[in-house]
This record gives structure tokens, sequence and C-alpha cells, in this order.
């Protein structure tokens, strides 16, 4: 039998059965302000994409941490709704929603509410909510320069509240149809990481052992380096670099650069969006086949990578060590080979202080191999085809994410605006 339909009212969702309810969300939900000023409760929560999860590594007989954060955190319980109204005009991959599945506390930054009464199944109203935010509904709400969202406005807008067994069957459908997608995901990702393991050893082999099988080798003495061909040789790194300080003093460079998941980029200068500084004088002028160094945070594992090429003249911070070659050589090659060592944690005990910052002087002391030019070209002309192949499949099972992504939010919200029913 075809549903009959109603406008909701609600520009972002359109029709719904005419069974179903519309209400205010003060309607359904009060807000929950509870703060931990007690400290009783000392199970720190954290919200990270799309999920409340416990806190790692939180200590609880730390009395400088209780004292200046977590009795300022909320006290929140099963059932109850976090949504991240901060800064609403950015597109967060981490999402907006989260649910709340254990008692504890978070920060009182993001906004709790919890359904007023059983009429509402906090699970069905995540997955309402999680859909709004698909539709970036929360994009054009919020006020002053941050965008940010409070429930005084979110209680104003509409939710829609079919019957209770109508919501425990979208309920259990779609946590059935979310974890096959999960585990769809979850495969894909798995062979991605293959595909990004296998490109680190290729690059790894390569820039240490070369591409003669047949060469002899000798010991490097570089523990993570182990054997390379005995007629490659090796120096400090300050031997084929200095460190390029030219100054954008003037500001008459408006190139901005940005060193991101391994790969010089382009930024708009003139953007609203991310981190900027009001004045670019104090960044960096580099030049074509200058390598970059993120060097602070050393032990913080990140996928973006630590190293980069320039592959065009313009400004970066000078936070970042921006290196220039001072003998002939093929820049690539130690880009690959610094590469290799980033990924292999060799920064991880250089550095110090709180965030395991490193200057060029003592970056410039590490040592490097040095192939004969010739094999230097080998090297990369050989890396570059490889990598390609690699990054191609990479973009493949990564549409592949994308899409079925899609396919989950659009399957989402067709079932908890009521656009298709759930069959018995």
């Amino acid at each position: 039998m075809m549903l009959q339909m109603k406008d909701s009212g609600i520009e972002w969702v359109g029709s719904v059965p005419t069974h179903w309810g519309v209400k205010p969300i003060r309607a359904a939900f009060y807000e929950v302000t509870q703060k931990n000023t007690t400290g009783e409760e000392k199970n720190a929560l954290k919200f990270t994409y799309g999920q409340i999860i416990r806190k790692d590594n939180f200590d609880a007989d730390d009395d400088n941490y209780v004292a200046n954060t977590i009795l300022n955190y909320t006290i929140v319980s099963p059932g109850t709704i976090m949504l991240n109204g901060l800064n609403l005009n950015f597109d967060f991959v981490t999402q907006r929603i989260g649910l709340v599945n254990e008692t504890g506390v978070i920060t009182s930054a993001y906004m709790a509410f919890h359904p007023l009464d059983d009429s509402v199944l906090p699970q069905y109203a995540t997955y309402l909510f999680k859909s709004y935010d698909n539709i970036k509904a929360f994009h054009n709400m919020g006020g002053g320069v941050r965008k940010i969202l409070n429930f005084s406005e979110l209680k104003k807008k509409y939710f829609l509240l079919p019957p209770i067994p109508e919501q425990k069957k979208i309920v259990s459908f779609l946590d059935m149809k979310c974890s096959e997608i999960g585990t769809l995901i979850a495969d894909i990702q798995a062979q991605i990481d293959t595909l990004e393991q296998y490109k680190r050893s290729v690059i790894t082999e390569a820039v240490t052992k070369g591409l003669n099988p047949d060469a002899e080798m000798r010991d490097s003495g570089i523990a993570w380096v182990g054997d390379i061909p005995t007629h490659w040789i090796m120096h400090p790194l300050y031997y084929y670099f200095i460190e390029r300080k030219n100054k954008n003093a003037w500001g008459q460079e408006t190139n901005l650069l940005s060193l991101s998941y391994g790969k010089i980029i382009r930024k708009d200068i003139n953007t609203n969006e991310g981190l900027l500084p009001e004045s670019f004088n104090t960044y960096n002028i580099i030049e074509q086949n200058d390598i970059i160094i993120r060097p602070t945070d050393l032990q913080n594992d990140k996928r973006s990578l630590r190293t980069g090429i320039a592959r065009e003249h313009g400004i970066i911070t000078s936070a970042y060590i921006a290196m220039k070659a001072i003998r002939p050589l093929n820049a690539d090659y130690f880009h690959y080979l610094l590469h290799a060592y980033d990924v292999m944690k060799v920064f991880y005990n250089m550095g110090n202080g709180v965030r395991q910052g490193l200057n060029f002087s003592e970056f410039s002391r590490l040592m490097v191999i040095e192939p004969p030019i010739e094999e230097q070209n080998a090297i990369v002309v050989y890396l570059r085809e490889k990598c390609d192949e690699i990054d191609l499949a990479i973009a493949e099972k990564k549409q592949q994410i994308e899409t079925i992504e899609e396919y989950k939010k659009s399957l989402i919200f067709e079932y908890v605006t009521g656009k298709k029913e759930v069959q018995a």
C-alpha cells in the first residue's frame, strides 16, 4: 500500500507520512546542563567521528586536571544526544552528532540534550539528527563569528515523531544495514592500508637498496637503513642542504603553500576557513625542489606525514624547516629518502621540549645515503611510476568508500523521514 504523505513544513525534510507527528524540538527534548562541580563523576568521555567514547590515558587522580577541567564538564547519561555546535560553516568529516551510551562527563563546549519522555527513542533521534547533519541543515544556524549553535536556538527547530513501534523498526533496520555497510567499508579500508604499506615498503627498498638486486652490499652502520650498495656514500644532511630562511618581510608574496598528507599544496590566502594569521610577513619564501619538514610533535603519529617537496615558488609557515640543496643532486630522491625515514619513525626520538620540537641544526646532523646521481635519477623515475600506480588503486578504493558513505546517508534519510517504510 502506498504511503499517504503530507508536507512536514521542514525545508530540508519535505514530505512525511501523514500519521507522523512534527513537533518543535523543545517539545521533545530538554537540555542537559548539570555540571560535575563536586567531581564525583570521573568517567571522562570525548566526541570523535560521530561517536562518544572514553578518553584515552585519562588520569582521574590528576588533581590539576580534575580541578581545571573535569569539574567544568557536563554530566551525561545513556540516551543523551551530543551536538558539536561549533564552527557551523565548516563541513566536519568528524560528524556533529553522537549518542551517549554510558554515564560520564564531557566538555560543556558541546550541546547535550535528552528526550523528555519515552515517546522518543534516543537511537531514532540520533539517526534523524545525523541525517540533518548530513544534509547540512545545521550550517545556516548559529550566530557570531564562529557560527556557534546553542540549545535556545536549536529547540525552535522541528523534529519528526513517528509512533514508537515505527521508531523501533527504523532503528532495528538501520542498525542492521549500517553494520553491514560498516563491515564493507572496514574491508575496503583494510585494502587501502595494505596498499599504503606496500607503497611505503617500495619506497624504502628503492631508496636504501637501489634497483639492482645483484649489487654488492655493505653495512651502512645506520640502524634503520641496514645494508646499502657498497659504492653508495653517506654524509650528514648538512653536507647536501642548508636551511632556507627568506622571510616574506614585505608581504609581497601571496602564493600560499601548505604541507598536507606529504604534499605541498596551494591554499587560498584570502580564505576564511581554517586558522590563518593576520599577516604572512613571517612566512618563508621557498622555491621549487625545496624539501619541507614539519618538525613539531614528533611523537604524535599523524597520517599527514612530515615531509614534502615544493613544486613551485611560494610562501609557507616558518614553523616548518625549509631546505635547499647546495650540491648537484636529485631533490626528489632525498625527499623519498626522508619520507622513508619518516614512516620508519626515525624522527620520533629527535627534538626536545613539550612539543618535541626539532630545529635545522639538530635535524641536519641526520646521516643520509647518497647513490651516484645516475642511480638517484633512475630511482626517482621508478618510484614515480610505481607510486602513481599504487596511488591510482588507492584513489579507486577511496572513491568506493565515498560512494558507499553517500548511499548510507541517503538510506538513513529515506527511512528516518518516512520516504521509505521498513517492511515487516
